[in-house]
This record gives structure tokens, C-alpha cells and sequence, in this order.
């Protein structure tokens, strides 16, 4: 429970971004520190309730892409600032560990970021692995990592052919069952994503959240 002085910067963070204030947002994270805020509270309570509310507020298409991908970028902008306070051994990113990436040959990264700082909000720890990532090293990665969930993003049609190499792989290696698969990308189907056996396909970074939680809970 935060009290009163914490509960006015925890206010004026999830605010900022909110608003995608990204000029203020440096001096309000440094400020909370120097209040005395605890750097989780301001991450989950804070910046993670703004990326929140501007998430719900997209899926009801009260708010624009544009919006909410400037709104993660305030978040980040925060988390910045806030992380290295945290205390050492802190878990951000309790719920378990997810793999995201953009398939190899594709380099659009916008929608899989969002999928990532969503999920980071909801007190899921996120392994991204950028753009053009070959099915070795998703699945090296899995093998390291052991995550609950691996997400991979596709935005061609000649890159998301991909995406079944990487599920052929993990079961090759034995690593398929106990996974979570989701696709995504502007090509990708919910069709597509059971033909090639994924567990579930997204259109959306917030429909990708919702899906996440439900699939992880069912586990």
C-alpha cells in the first residue's frame, strides 16, 4: 500500500505516461527516487498502470497505435531511471519468463516491443531478442532460458514461413511441450497459427497480453 507522498508521484508517473509525456518523465522518475519512492512500487504502480491504462484504453479503440507505442517509449524512458535502484536480487518478473523475437529475415520491430513492455507491466519476465532471429537461436534460447512462453513476430509473408521451422526444431530438441507458442504479425492468421501447431495467435499487442495471461494460468 503506498501512502500519501508516495501515492502523488506514483500519480504523476503513470500520468506522464498517459499523456506520453516523454520530456518530463526523466525528472519525475528522479524526483520519485528522491522522495524516498520504492523504484518497484514506481515501476508496477507507476509507469506499468499508465502503459495499463493506455493498453485498455487501445483495445477499446479509444487510443491509436502511434499513441501507444509513444506510451511504452515514456515507460521505458522510466524504467531506465528506476532499474538500477532496485534492490539487488529484485524480480520484476515473477509470473515467468517469455522469449519474444521477429523472425528471421523480417526486421520490423514496433509490434513486438509492444507485445514485450505489455507483458513486462503484468509481472512477466521478457527475453527479447530483437529482429531477424533464425530458428537456431530461438531455440538455443529456449534451451537456456527455459521460458513459459515464446512469442515470434512475422509482418511478410515470405519471412513467416519461418515460424513452423522453429516449432519443428523445439520439438526435434524436446522442448515443445511444455511451451507456450504464440504467433503474430499482419500476415498470420489464427488458421495459420493452428496448422502449424502453434497454442495461439494474436493480432494485436493487447490481444497478445490478454492471451498470455489466459494460456499461462491454464498451465
Amino acid at each position: 500500500m503506498a501512502n500519501g507522498v508516495d501515492q502523488v508521484y506514483l500519480e504523476r508517473l503513470k500520468d506522464a505516461v498517459v499523456r506520453c509525456d516523454l520530456d518530463n518523465i526523466e525528472s519525475l522518475a528522479k524526483s520519485a527516487l528522491s522522495a524516498g519512492v520504492d523504484p518497484l512500487k514506481a515501476i508496477q504502480m507507476g509507469l506499468a498502470g499508465g502503459i495499463r491504462e493506455v493498453g485498455e484504453r487501445y483495445g477499446r479503440g479509444e487510443a491509436y497505435l502511434p499513441e501507444l507505442v509513444m506510451a511504452a517509449k515514456v515507460m521505458q524512458t522510466g524504467v531506465a531511471i528506476l532499474e538500477p535502484h532496485l534492490k539487488k536480487g529484485t524480480n520484476i518478473g515473477g509470473i515467468g519468463t517469455v522469449v519474444l523475437g521477429t523472425v528471421e529475415g523480417d526486421i520490423h520491430d514496433i509490434g513486438k516491443s509492444l507485445v514485450g513492455t505489455l507483458l513486462g507491466t503484468q509481472g512477466f519476465s521478457v527475453v527479447d531478442l530483437g529482429v531477424d532471429v533464425s530458428a537456431t537461436r530461438f531455440v538455443e534460447t529456449v534451451e537456456k532460458t527455459k521460458p513459459k512462453m515464446l512469442g515470434m513476430s512475422a509482418l511478410m509473408t515470405t519471412t513467416m514461413i519461418s515460424m513452423p521451422e522453429v516449432l519443428s526444431m523445439l520439438a526435434s530438441k524436446g522442448l515443445r511441450k511444455n511451451l507456450i507458442v504464440m504467433v503474430g504479425g499482419a500476415p498470420t492468421t489464427r488458421e495459420w497459427g493452428k496448422e502449424i501447431g502453434a497454442d495461439a495467435q494474436a493480432g494485436d499487442a493487447v490481444e497478445a497480453l490478454s492471451l498470455a495471461k489466459e494460456l499461462i494460468k491454464g498451465r
